[in-house]
């Protein structure tokens, strides 16, 4: 039967070529959906990525061309240059993921317009999402509870604490919380700044900040008949620097009257809209000492949500199948959307040190796996471990793109079943090459003021990560006794790989030493660069290490097992080579324990190059986006030099003393490797900086998350 689309009385053609406009998870969660449906998935990518995994899945690819002196995220935001790779391919729809050009009206008219069917809402109702001050009327007309948006100049010290936000785009770019007024006109400057930089709109305005807050958002599916489903809720107020972290569904205590009434705001603002496919309306609910608040609307994201599997595996619905299937014209069953059954979360697995304010990793990633997970980017509705990732072991994370490498999701019986196995898988994933915030999300998922009740659990709200907690739950996973155990395996791994590598002559027995009184000693750094050393003697062919307590059972040279107390002990060993000449690597030890990364010491370490003390080295390959000072100006101690992007965040790049700008070798619009210069100073004697404070000098402000 053919369907009928109502807004145009024209008939609405099946989908058979689709062109996913995007990279990385999202756009292998929708490849994935078109092998299922047996429609053909082309793909796009920019120079570099022609062996991206998502390319490498699709059934067809095209590459999409860099504006010149522009760079890789460029391709993926070029309207024309998509539909034109869809005309080439003979694709006849377009799926704009999440992050790039999901929410831009402009790319919806274009896609339209060349007589393709777009996979998402109309462009008018792109528009009044869009703008989140708009959509603050939009939906105050339908009844929707709103929070107050103020222009900046109009903040009074009664507004204080207030939220300066971006009026388009998302993910946190262009959002600062200002407590004090006498810094209200500065940040929002910066604001500013960024959200014309991210979203071509420099517009901002200011909201209440609410400290402790349910960030509770409905799932909205429409169809074009006019039939609108609220398919549950979700609860992501488990969040750093506005961005998420954590997200699960059902939201947990929240109470039937209120879940009821934010599943028919949501509802009611997706009807006033003529809304059609899948969008998500975020609301924030208070919480108080006597409970959750009065919720209100925050704004209404029309295209896929990065935590839209939460959702698929309470429900059991594809959610980009029915993407696809309204697009075509289908009609939402009238019973409505399935009950959640179960519980489900989400982590959202970043390349980011939380030792250097969580600035984002680079590197290559010399291992990336999951043992727990059952499937990947397909709905699972029994308990079990689902992942969405945009890489592979191999693959080179690189600073263009967010930081983002994968999503973990766990399906229990209830919350408590999911938060186990999430914890687990998380816990024994093998991630090696780069540096990730693994550790924040298992303690934070074992930690008790989040895991609580099965009703309310005290620690869930937008405070969660913040402050005191946030330190504690950076800390390693793997505890100072686990660290020197591993440092052990390590050393006895390190022994036993050297020996295997050279040919003992007959009679001499293995681990010989000719001075057999002195133990085997081996260095390693941890994670926050203390030293661990190590000492064994070996006699005989056996292993005798100083630790007391321990004996070793059998070491290979990727396999140490120890006898701890009593308790048998099994540590895996891998090596990842280091980058340059002399280069020492480093070794991930991995056990049940934990996972413990190690830097060998280097007993015999090359002489270092001399730097210069008022040289600020960049601390990661980026693009200057602005120079805020001149050579010969005197700064203070925290005055910001220039500021570059990377990994789709900001970096504030301060002057770690008071002094002089000697130099300024870079400008703005610049890309600069990691260790480049970026300003010279010449400190006041009284205030010179430390190495450390002198060598990093850049801190993140805010990040992106979506453009993948």
């Amino acid at each position: 039967m053919t369907q009928i689309d109502p807004t145009t009385g024209g008939a609405v053609r099946p989908i058979t070529a689709l062109l996913v406009a995007n990279r990385g998870e999202i756009a292998r969660r929708i490849i994935r959906t078109c092998r299922t449906l047996g429609v053909t998935a082309v793909a796009v990518h920019a120079p570099g990525e022609e062996n991206a995994a998502h390319v490498r899945e699709a059934d067809a690819a095209v590459a999409l061309p860099v504006p010149e002196g522009r760079g890789p995220v460029d391709a993926y935001l070029d309207p024309d240059a998509l539909v034109e790779a869809a005309r080439t391919a003979g694709a006849d729809a377009i799926h704009p993921g999440y992050g790039f050009l999901s929410e831009n009206a402009g790319f919806a008219r274009a896609v339209i317009e060349a007589g393709l069917t777009w996979v998402g809402p109309s462009a008018e109702a792109v528009e009044q999402m869009g703008s989140k001050t708009l959509a603050k009327k939009v939906a105050r007309d339908a009844g929707v509870p709103v929070a107050d948006a103020l222009d900046p100049a109009d903040v009074r010290a009664e507004h204080l604490p207030v939220l300066v936000k971006a009026v388009s785009g998302g993910g946190g770019r262009g959002m600062r919380v200002v407590r004090d007024l006498a810094e209200l006109p500065a940040e929002a400057d910066a604001a500013r700044t960024e959200a014309a930089s991210a979203f071509g709109d420099p517009t901002v305005f200011c909201e209440p900040y609410v400290e402790r807050g349910r960030h509770v958002e409905v799932q909205v599916l429409a169809d074009l008949h006019g039939t609108v489903w609220a398919v549950g809720e979700r609860d992501c107020s488990v969040q750093r620097r506005h961005q998420k972290v954590l997200e699960e569904a059902p939201a947990p205590g929240l109470p039937e009257e209120t879940r009821l009434r934010l599943h028919r705001a949501a509802r009611d603002l997706a009807a006033a809209i003529g809304y059609t496919g899948a969008g998500t309306a975020e609301f924030l609910v208070p919480v108080t000492d006597e409970g959750l608040g009065e919720p209100v609307f925050l704004e209404m994201n029309t295209r896929l949500q990065v935590e839209h599997p939460v959702t698929e595996c309470v429900t059991g619905l594809d959610l980009v199948e029915w993407q696809l299937r309204v697009a075509e014209g289908e009609t939402l069953p009238p019973e409505g959307p399935p009950a959640p059954r179960g519980h489900a979360i989400e982590a959202r697995l970043y390349a980011e040190d939380p030792r250097v304010d969580w600035r984002p990793r680079t590197g290559t990633l010399h291992a990336f796996e999951v043992p727990a997970a059952d499937t990947s980017f397909a709905p699972l509705t029994d308990p079990g471990v689902r992942l969405d990732h945009g890489v592979e072991a191999g693959d080179e994370v690189g600073v263009d793109f967010d930081p983002m490498l994968a999503k973990v999701i766990a399906v229990g019986r209830d919350r408590r079943d999911a938060l186990r196995r999430l914890s687990a898988a998380l816990a024994g994933a093998r991630l090696h090459g780069v540096g990730t915030n693994r550790d924040l999300l298992v303690r934070s998922l074992r930690r008790p003021d989040l895991v609580g009740a099965q009703t309310v659990p005290e620690g869930l709200h937008t405070g969660f990560l913040t402050g005191d907690r946030l330190t504690a739950l950076a800390r390693p996973l793997a505890d100072p006794e686990a660290e020197r155990l591993s440092a052990l395996a390590a050393s006895l791994a390190e022994v036993e790989a050297a020996r295997a590598a050279v040919t003992v002559p007959i009679g001499v027995p293995a681990g010989w030493r000719n001075v057999p009184s002195a133990p085997h000693t081996r260095g390693h750094t941890t994670s926050d660069d203390r030293e661990i050393t190590s000492a064994f003697r070996s006699v005989r062919g056996a292993h005798l290490p100083e630790q007391e307590g321990v004996r070793v059972l059998s070491a290979g040279a990727d396999l140490v097992v120890l006898e701890v107390h009593g308790v048998r002990r099994a540590f895996e060993i891998h090596r990842v080579p280091g980058a340059g000449p002399g280069a020492t690597g480093a070794v991930y030890v991995e056990s049940s324990l934990g996972s413990v990364p190690l830097v060998p010491v280097d007993p015999l370490p090359a002489p270092e190059s001399k730097v210069d003390p008022g040289a600020l080295p960049a601390p990661m390959p980026g693009t200057v986006t602005a120079v805020d000072v001149e050579v010969g100006r005197r700064v203070v101690q925290g005055e910001i030099l220039l500021r570059m992007e990377a990994m789709k965040m900001e970096h504030r790049v301060t002057a770690p003393a008071a002094g002089t700008v000697r130099e300024l070798p870079v400008a703005a619009g610049e890309r600069v490797g990691s260790g480049a210069p970026l300003a010279v100073l010449d400190y006041d004697t009284d205030t010179a900086p430390d190495t450390d404070s002198a060598t990093d000098p850049a801190t993140p402000v805010s990040e992106q998350g979506t453009n993948q």
